[in-house]
């Protein structure tokens, strides 16, 4: 589980590095976005990787990866926005974004390692498609759980389906980066 804790945080890094370089050129815009946005930006993303892994035609000519670290950073803004509150879109500092993304990150790998002892890294022997699979999955459920006016009976709030999906998009990477999976 040692070399998986250094993966992680090669995968963290290179989407906040992508995430900061945006957040140079656009600051920080995206705070006007609703969950619900958020929720379907990470939903167009996933099926775009589903569509390739089914066809295998890449027309647009971005990788996967590229696509799995924008679900990340989407869901990391997510749960940004959980804790500021999507009615207030004003712009947040710099510093102050880069600490909240910082510690979104770490409570959602603290979160990975928990699940990773509980579960003996059975995600190295899933295959890349179902995990893509069980992103969609979550991103279904989150788009209930808002159309319900974020009221449950028995579910987690939406923190816990994005942390998830944000686990699960790096676990596609490291499956990537080690196998040379598509």
């Amino acid at each position: 589980m040692a070399n998986t804790s250094i993966q992680y945080d090669n995968i963290i890094k290179n989407a906040r590095d992508l995430f900061v370089k945006k957040m140079k050129d656009y600051g920080t815009s995206w705070r006007i976005l609703r969950l619900s946005s958020l929720t379907d930006q990470i939903f167009i993303k996933a099926k775009r990787i589903r569509s390739i892994q089914q066809s295998g035609v890449n027309l647009v000519g971005d990788n996967m990866q590229g696509e799995f670290i924008a679900i990340i950073n989407y869901g990391i803004m997510a749960l940004i926005q959980c804790e500021l509150g999507e009615d207030s879109y004003d712009e947040i500092s710099y510093d102050k974004a880069e600490a909240l993304y910082d510690k979104y990150a770490m409570q959602t790998k603290d979160l990975m390692l928990k699940k990773n002892h509980d579960y003996g890294e059975a995600w190295r022997d899933m295959r890349i498609s179902s995990m893509t699979d069980l992103i969609l999955q979550k991103i279904l459920r989150l788009k209930q759980i808002e159309d319900n006016k974020g009221k449950t009976i028995v579910s987690e709030g939406p923190e816990g389906s994005y942390t998830d999906i944000i686990n699960y998009a790096i676990f596609c990477l490291i499956r990537i980066g080690e196998e040379g999976c598509k």
